[in-house]
């Protein structure tokens, strides 16, 4: 891109309305006024605005602007010369220095060294038809979020493209852009964070440090192509603090229904079979299951279902092929009798063939293009695999469009379909300059604005948002006391207030894939796409080894959304491709089951993260050092990486082997800080050996075992039953068909290996019905203290919000070896009642 910086200089100030801690300024310095703002919001989120009459504001920012902070928040200001500005707020001291152009600094009161500050004489920059915002780079932080990113997690000393692409067997290390568009960057250091989020849906680049010079020394860069910049600046004592922030501007994370964290089942073969037919292979899938006893909750089908009968055999959104599936909703309906869900595959735009192509060209649903005035036609892919056909995307601006779409998936949601997969939206358009309807009622306030019409100003992931709000929509319309749940492989920073989960797309199957796929995990759950996973073993590629299927679904399991689903690109005919089937292996089958079964078991603690990220934007999959972070070990390169360990929640540390045939795994323990007594880890797996944290250890992690999992000594895991089970008040078909109820719940415990000295550990877990828009949660407490001889325990139960489960007493699992005594410190009846499968003592506290 050609580069035509224009740095504004010669800034007044401008008064400052009714909201006098703001800083306004216009500058008058050639090429026509800028205008630069910054003002506070809350305690420690500022807004900053930089533009111009060429270069507006975005039209559609993916946030609104926040109420300014109440009166009760202190806030004092004082112009210590004409041409600077200190804002305290709360424990934030704010400074803007306009001598030159605006500079921004944040510290915390009482210090003098920033944790951020803009590049003094460079700052704020016109950059032809974009801007650019130049900031000061410390080479010691920790860089995190942009959403979904090239391995490893820390993006320092990197150049990224904020941009979505179909990156279809993509290289986990060094492949740039993926899938999402989501411009927010964090810096982390031990002393605080600082959040750098920009409201546009506009492509651009973030030079995270990649980029020094002579004379502007370390710095980073955030480029954009469009329009004028609007950023939030959020201050933190730690990421928790700065990802909650974020997650009050953007909105928290939406519920996810239980369901969709239990085994999902995929693979685009399936659909795309005439012989046997797509209904009866599927059956047979189904059947195999339940064959082999492998409990599942949904299965996603692919495009297939959707592929034209006769020729052009392309996929036609919105319509069934009759020979593959006769009666939709008649097969549907076996499916629901199985317990199993459906979520359908559906895409944003249609080829020439489609029955319904003329009516949207008439009917201005695609973007046009206007050196002809005709809709934008480009390239598509069809069907099978690299193969295309001639279409169109949908403009989702388009009033008609946006209802057609919305009248698509309820059509699909009336036959039975569960739940909707937005595939393939990241609007990989060819020309910025093609023009949007803009009529749309979602859009209509927006379109007022003095802004030019064309993709490149209002952003092509726009599209992926509205896209995902009109399956949102759709769903909810029809189900309006239920979870609307819509998977998107696309996402920005908006997108994700109607889509409910979301994964890392067609990655490829090696040890390195499943490895950097961890890297991509953390930095999604930074940036709120917490119920994030991957396609194990692989959406492309060779299919794996037994060893490589197998340690990938044992970390698999410990991720908040757990899918196997594929195209395997096939020699024999690459128009269907090849599957991954979890029986495929008969020597690793039992071990495959078992270790699903074990999902299943630990679905009460997956959940109660799920609910915790709804509630408190706290991802499930967090990075070593989250809560730890003054342990000066979390910020060395190894772990600042993120590729081979991280928390599932607050209690299972989780390591992982990423090469075949090793059979031990090195881990840190993290450590409290030095005023906390930490006591340590214990291994979940044989030998089951207790560690003091802060120190690296080598853990025993043979591949026909299990990989490294080690509790944090203090923690629980609420567990339910091995097997796919029903939470009475869903009455949904495919839960009403499930056989085993949701009756059960023990609590695995970890006490250290002697006495507590007094401490007392307590672990909160959450529950609902699973399925209820708006649900009533109750809360559980687990409390225990321990001795040499005997470990005490007290169970409260918080019932208030009326949701009362189907389990009534409550099971206490004492970790491996340890034969103590567990007595109730409320005198509640405590009964031993005998040893699990896997050797544990077991009690039963009675209620």
């Amino acid at each position: 891109m050609p580069q035509k910086e224009f740095c504004p200089k010669s800034y007044q100030e401008t008064p400052a309305g009714a909201h006098n801690t703001a800083v306004h300024l216009r500058s008058g310095s050639g090429k026509g006024p800028f205008d630069f703002s910054f003002e506070p919001i809350r305690e420690n989120l500022f807004r900053v605005t930089f533009c111009s009459q060429n270069h507006p504001l975005p039209p559609y920012p993916s946030v609104t602007k926040p109420a300014i902070a109440p009166d009760s928040v202190h806030v004092s200001t004082q112009n210590t010369s004409q041409q600077h500005k200190v804002i305290e707020i709360g424990d934030v001291t704010a400074s803007v220095d306009w001598a030159d152009t605006p500079v921004v600094s944040l510290s915390w009161k009482g210090t003098e060294k920033p944790l951020y500050r803009d590049l003094p004489l460079r700052s704020y920059v016109a950059d032809a038809s974009g801007v650019a915002h130049y900031t000061e780079h410390n080479r010691n932080d920790l860089h995190v979020g942009l959403g979904e990113k090239r391995a490893p997690m820390d993006l320092s000393g990197r150049h990224f493209q904020l941009s979505a692409t179909d990156s279809f067997g993509y290289d986990v290390y060094n492949t740039d852009p993926l899938y999402k568009h989501i411009p927010l960057l964090i810096s982390a250091s031990p002393v605080g964070c600082v959040a750098i989020f920009s409201t546009t849906h506009g492509r651009g680049t973030w030079s995270v440090g990649s980029e020094v010079d002579g004379l502007w020394g370390h710095f980073k860069v955030y480029r954009q192509d469009y329009g004028g910049l609007e950023q939030y600046l959020i201050v933190g004592k730690t990421l928790k603090d700065v990802v909650r922030s974020y997650a009050e501007l953007v909105g928290n994370p939406i519920l996810v229904p239980r369901w969709a964290y239990g085994y999902i089942s995929g693979g685009y073969k399936y659909t795309m079979l005439d012989e046997p037919p797509a209904h009866q292979a599927l059956m047979e899938f189904a059947d195999r299951l339940k064959e082999h006893g492998i409990p599942c909750s949904a299965h996603q089908m692919s495009s297939g279902y959707s592929i034209a009968e006769v020729e052009p055999k392309v996929r036609n959104v919105f319509t069934w092929n009759k020979y593959r599936f006769p009666n939709p909703e008649e097969w549907i309906a076996k499916y629901h009798a199985r317990g199993i869900r459906l979520i359908t595959n559906i895409k944003p735009f249609l080829l020439t063939s489609h029955p319904d192509f003329k009516k949207l060209v008439d009917e201005n649903c695609f973007f046009t293009n206007p050196d002809t005035n005709k809709p934008g036609y480009m390239r598509l892919w069809s069907a099978g695999g690299a193969t295309g056909g001639d279409g169109c995307h949908i403009d989702f601006t388009s009033a008609f469009a946006f209802k057609w779409w919305y009248d698509g998936v309820q059509s699909l949601k009336r036959a039975g379909i569960d739940g909707m997969w937005n595939d393939n939206n990241e609007y990989t358009l060819p020309d910025d300059d093609w023009q949007l309807a803009l009529n749309g009622p979602t859009i209509s306030v927006a379109a007022q604005k003095p802004v030019r019409n064309a993709v490149g100003d209002w952003g092509r992931a726009l599209h992926a948002e509205l896209m995902g709000k009109a399956s949102h929509d759709a769903l909810l319309h029809i189900e309006p006391k239920q979870r609307p749940f819509v998977l998107t492989r696309s996402a920005t920073a908006g997108t994700m207030r109607y889509a409910a989960s979301t994964w890392s797309g067609d990655n490829v199957t090696s040890w390195e894939s499943m490895k950097g796929a961890n890297s991509l995990s953390l930095n999604a759950s930074i940036s709120l796409l917490q119920c994030y996973g991957h396609d194990i073993g692989g959406f492309e590629g060779p299919q794996p080894s037994p060893e490589l299927l197998v340690r990938w679904i044992q970390l698999g399991i410990h991720s908040p959304r757990f899918a196997i689903n594929c195209f395997k690109s096939s020699p024999g005919d690459n128009s269907v491709g090849e599957v991954i089937e979890p029986w495929m292996y008969p020597e690793i089958t039992p071990l495959v089951r078992d270790t699903i079964k074990r999902r299943y078991e630990m679905l009460p603690y997956i959940y109660s993260l799920g609910l915790e990220s709804h509630l408190t934007a706290s991802p499930p999959q967090r990075w070593v050092g989250w809560g730890y972070e003054s342990d000066p070990e979390v910020w060395t390169k190894a772990l600042k990486s993120g590729g081979e360990q991280f928390w599932f929640g607050g209690t299972i540390l989780v390591g992982g082997v990423y090469q075949p045939e090793v059979s031990v795994a090195k881990i840190y323990l993290p450590r409290q800080a030095n005023n906390e007594f930490d006591y340590g880890y214990v291994n979940m797996n044989e030998p089951y050996t207790y560690f003091a944290s802060g120190q690296w250890v080598e853990v025993p992690s043979e591949w026909k075992k299990s990989i490294p999992l080690l509790a944090r000594v203090g923690g629980a895991i609420p567990v339910g039953k091995s097997v796919h089970t029903r939470v009475p008040g869903d009455e949904t078909p495919a839960s009403v068909a499930v056989e085993d109820v949701d009756d059960y719940r023990a609590v695995e415990i970890f006490p250290p290996c002697g006495s507590s000295h007094g401490q007392v550990f307590r672990t909160t877990w959450l529950e609902d019905d699973g399925i209820s828009l708006n649900p009533s949660i109750s809360r559980y407490t687990v409390s225990y203290s321990s001795t040499e001889e005997q470990v005490a325990i007290e169970f409260a139960r918080d019932e208030k919000s009326g949701l009362i489960p189907a389990w009534n007493e409550l099971d206490v699992i004492l970790h491996n070896g340890d034969e103590r005594r567990v007595i109730s410190d409320t005198g509640k009846p405590v009964e031993y009642k005998r040893r699990d499968s896997r050797g544990r003592v077991v009690y039963t506290l009675k209620n």
